[in-house]
């Protein structure tokens, strides 16, 4: 089986999910971005080669209307920047209310000492954890595309 690594790329974090052998797709971590598209592709590679990834599918943040906007232009320029570093083909996945998906996964955000407003660290675990169910949502989205479009006797094998 290919091994295939989801990316939903936000302007602070990468969520990161993995497709595992079952087929399904598991969050694996988050990435702080830092400014520099250099030092992401390397924390991407580094999963890249611990994973044995083949294929990296990336959401694309198409709007709401079907048309790219400019978090879709920013999130490919991003993309294009370390494609030659990376090892593996990438594909792109409309990633249309994942976050929002991913929000309703993770359940609210916890409170504060004595119910008060969260602290900045409880917002950016948060933030993590719903950016990798993000990623997550997106793989498991290009998963069950390929699996419908599999033959019928590579789906009876997909399903035993």
């Amino acid at each position: 089986m290919r091994r295939l690594l989801g990316l939903d790329v936000g302007e602070r974090r990468i969520g990161v999910a993995l497709a595992d052998a079952d087929g399904r797709a598991v969050p694996l971590t988050t990435i702080r971005r830092t400014g520099e598209p250099a030092r992401d592709a390397a924390a991407i590679v580094a999963l890249e080669r611990e994973h044995d990834v083949d294929e990296i599918v990336v959401g694309l943040p198409i709007d709401m209307s079907g048309g790219e906007g400019s978090q879709a232009t920013l999130t490919r320029a991003w993309v294009e920047s370390i494609r030659p570093a990376l090892g593996s083909a990438v594909r792109y996945r409309d990633e249309r209310l994942s976050s929002h998906l991913a929000e309703e996964r993770v359940g609210p955000m916890k409170r504060g000492r004595s119910g008060g407003p969260p602290t900045r660290d409880q917002r950016d675990a948060w933030r993590a954890r719903v950016d990798r169910e993000a990623a997550a949502i997106i793989l498991q989205d290009e998963l069950d595309a390929r699996a419908a479009q599999a033959p019928p006797d590579r789906q009876t094998e997909a399903s035993s």
